[in-house]
């Protein structure tokens, strides 16, 4: 019987309600046997209303390069409604919708998304975690003692528009480490004059490791083996490409 603890990376696809802290702690009682209390930590938080990969790294020297995975690229899948705001940008907040002079068209919708290709300027969300003054965004949102944040240049490498039925449109985007999906959907909303925010935002990869990569939560093992994770070689290997 092997005794060493396991090493490496588990690509999971997170649940929906489930923050990423919640879901790394149910995996580690999965790999209790086999990691053996060693260090463990995931790469890149997923809001609990969000879906989709989520990299865990087994052993130190799997977590030493979760910042190296966290700065990589990653995909995103989002149907954002245009018929309301909401103070979180998603559903976390009842939305409050928005009285729409011109119902945009299709072409209009896709060449207001084209727009943010690039280097953009992007505010976060409020209700994020980002720290302000040493408490978390969220915290004084909470408290309505923030209204916004100060904007910060973000990469989008590619997006473009899936799907389009008012009031709902749905958006494939490429982006850089920092950037917020649900930023996006408030500042298309204001590009369009309507109203923004995300209906769901499903992660569809994170640098290398795509969705068919990742392993639902229902179908985790009871026991997390060595075998059923990413060697840190071979995950090296593949952001080296």
């Amino acid at each position: 019987m092997n005794t060493e603890p396991i090493q490496g990376f588990l690509i999971i696809d997170k649940p929906l309600g489930l923050s990423s802290m919640k879901a790394l702690a149910r995996v580690r009682v999965l790999a209790r046997d086999t990691s053996q209390g060693g260090k463990s930590g995931h790469a890149g938080t997923l809001d609990p209303l969000a879906t989709g990969v989520l990299v865990i790294g087994f052993g130190r020297p799997a977590t030493r390069q979760l910042a190296r995975i966290m700065g990589a690229s990653k995909r995103y899948l989002t149907t954002v409604d245009l018929s309301a705001f909401s103070p979180s940008d998603d559903l976390e907040h009842e939305p409050e919708p928005v009285e729409i002079e011109k119902i945009p068209d299709a072409e209009t919708v896709q060449a207001a998304i084209e727009g943010f290709k690039g280097e953009i300027m992007q505010a976060p969300p409020t209700f994020s975690a980002i720290k302000v003054d040493g408490k978390r965004a969220y915290q004084l949102a909470r408290k309505d003692k923030i209204k916004s944040l100060d904007a910060r240049p973000v990469i989008v490498h590619d997006i473009h528009m899936v799907e389009y039925q008012w009031p709902t449109v749905t958006i494939d985007v490429h982006c850089g480490k920092g950037f917020y999906v649900r930023s996006l959907a408030r500042d298309l909303g204001a590009a369009l004059g309507t109203g923004g925010f995300c209906r769901s935002i499903h992660r569809t990869a994170v640098g290398p490791f795509g969705i068919t990569d990742a392993t639902a939560f229902k179908d985790l093992p009871d026991s997390i083996q060595q075998k059923d994770l990413v060697s840190i070689e071979d995950a090296l290997g593949m952001l080296e490409d």
